[in-house]
């Protein structure tokens, strides 16, 4: 195999010349740079990462450790996790917690011990095994999707990148109350999670903003799963006075709900309408199309890439929370007239929380009355 020492001869170059060109620590004189390239390629030189990781002690790499990474929320997100940190010069290790709180622990310690610079995690219901690592060995990292607060308050002790989770939820109630809907019903995902807490806070304030009470037999939880959400969906259809609207809280209760109105026999949105959070690539495929909030996946994804980055450039800075606006995707399901895709609430620039900073929904976008747009 080819060395440096053999690319600095080829280039005419010094072997520190070589270095700073493949590792981009100098600047140099771009007829330079394009003979070093040259050598490279003709000799087919491959950089010994490992070796340059144990003089530099860096190894360009993130740890990743998110659950479910065959939803495909998550997905989306691992591609703008891989796209941006492949353009920084960063691969990735991934692993999946499994939403459980001691095996998180373990699979970061995993990654931390294999010499990632830093980390992003989707924390589980329950982190404080997770937190109490992250703090004891210092270790850089940015959560994902989901926030944590400091148990002693303070605001947060990591950064943190995630969408909007309440607001979004109460423009799909408000507009579902805007059809004339009365009994709306919410498939919430798993207790414990910020996720599953704030978008059951946007529900209560959709119905609020509505002029609804909130009817706490409406509101049951599918645990951010398919088949829970089919026994929960369930039991909101067997109530002597069921719902005649759903909001489902992501896309694999979304499916599982489907499934128990199969199984009562029931058609969306003639029988119960329908909105879901999480949009997915095949939810236009539905008869009836799917009304749906969609996260901005891959931005989230690149923007933690980003924020890690600047937590590696700057460990004392005061840790932020980045906050991504969802956009409304109205279709069918709702009850709504076929028409195109409209996406009725347009992109934003995300919002940075201060520490101890309390996070300020934006206020519901109400539909006029009788308006079903």
């Amino acid at each position: 195999m080819a060395t440096m020492t053999d690319v600095a001869r080829s280039a005419g170059v010094s072997v520190a010349t070589v270095s700073h060109v493949l590792n981009g620590t100098r600047p140099v004189l771009p007829h330079t740079r394009q003979a070093v390239l040259d050598a490279v390629e003709e000799l087919g030189y491959t950089p010994n990462t490992l070796a340059r990781s144990l003089v530099t002690s860096r190894t360009r790499s993130i740890g990743l450790a998110v659950s479910a990474i065959s939803n495909p929320y998550f997905t989306e997100i691992l591609q703008g996790i891989e796209a941006a940190a492949l353009e920084r010069g960063y691969s990735l290790l991934i692993a999946d917690p499994h939403d459980d709180p001691e095996h998180e622990r373990k699979v970061v310690q995993l990654l931390h011990e294999r010499r990632v610079e830093g980390l992003i995690v989707a924390p589980s219901a329950h982190p404080r095994e997770l937190l109490a690592y992250l703090g004891r060995h210092r270790v850089p990292a940015v959560f994902l999707d989901r926030v944590v607060e400091d148990p002693e308050g303070g605001g947060p002790r990591f950064d943190q990148v995630c969408a909007e989770s309440a607001q979004p939820v109460a423009r799909l109630v408000t507009h579902l109350a805007g059809l004339g809907h009365r009994r709306i019903a919410l498939v919430a995902g798993l207790p414990g999670l910020s996720t599953t807490s704030e978008r059951i806070t946007g529900y209560r304030h959709g119905l609020a903003d509505a002029g609804l009470p909130f009817d706490e037999r409406l509101l049951v939880h599918g645990d951010s799963e398919s088949a829970g959400a089919e026994r929960a969906a369930g039991a909101l259809l067997s109530l002597g006075a069921p719902p005649t609207a759903l909001v489902t809280a992501n896309n694999a209760m979304t499916i599982g709900t489907l499934r128990a109105l199969r199984a009562h026999g029931l058609s969306v949105p003639e029988d119960i309408a329908l909105c879901c959070f999480d949009d997915f690539a095949w939810a236009d495929l539905f008869s009836p199309r799917l009304t749906a909030i969609a996260q901005p996946g891959k931005e989230i994804g690149a923007r933690a890439v980003q924020v890690l980055l600047d937590r590696l450039a700057a460990p004392d800075r005061p840790a932020r929370t980045v906050r991504l606006a969802c956009t409304f995707v109205h279709r069918t399901s709702c009850g709504c007239p076929d028409r195109p895709e409209q996406h009725a609430r347009p992109p934003q620039p995300p919002q940075t929380q201060r520490p101890g900073q309390k996070t300020r929904q934006p206020e519901n976008q109400q539909p006029e009355k009788g308006n079903p747009s």
